[in-house]
């Protein structure tokens, strides 16, 4: 794929993940359109973590379509191709489990992802957090917050030796949070 086909392709994949997030909302207190968080998650990898692979860029604006919206895996992958598809799917939380589940599992299996999947979820997690730390989301009390911080921590571990710039700056977020000591970074 050349440059022109590259970009074509991003903007066709931004255009699918706006139209499809379009009538969602975060639950910060200006309720934010939904579709900044996945075009921040690329921003992330792009501006930060100096990713310009097309499919984990992809990946990353779409991350959120199939567990939020009517999107399909077939959707996903007849408009943008089987490795975007499996990317997406490998960072996809099942909604048919309940919630307790779904994180026990992202920690349990956040070791065994693609390298490009692991990128997404470090870009998103570190999205999150630092959203938390600009305000909390309508109905968090601080302890959600705080075992939020927890969780992700335990997610991020799995993920660890996969990009060290996002790596370092979820470390500063969980070291400032009370989650990490300063000493337990340097050890690892």
């Amino acid at each position: 794929m050349d440059k022109t086909d590259d970009v074509v392709s991003l903007i066709e994949c931004v255009n699918f993940a706006a139209n499809k997030h379009k009538d969602q909302r975060r639950k910060d207190q200006d309720a934010t359109p939904y579709i900044n968080h996945p075009i921040g998650v690329a921003r992330i990898l792009t501006n930060e973590a100096g990713i310009t692979d097309t499919a984990t860029i992809q990946a990353a604006l779409l991350h959120d379509t199939v567990e939020d919206t009517n999107t399909t895996f077939d959707e996903i992958e007849s408009a943008f191709g089987a490795e975007v598809r499996s990317i997406v799917a490998e960072v996809t939380d099942d909604k048919t489990l309940p919630k307790m589940e779904r994180k026990r599992l992202q920690i349990e299996n956040a070791s065994k992802k693609s390298r490009k999947a692991k990128l997404v979820k470090l870009a998103d997690k570190l999205y999150n957090l630092r959203d938390l730390e600009r305000c909390t989301p309508e109905g968090w009390t601080r302890e959600r917050v705080d075992d939020y911080f927890v969780w992700a921590g335990r997610v991020v571990d799995g993920l660890r030796g996969t990009n060290l710039q996002l790596e370092d700056e979820l470390d500063k977020l969980l070291v400032k949070r009370g989650v990490l000591t300063d000493s337990s970074v340097e050890n690892k």
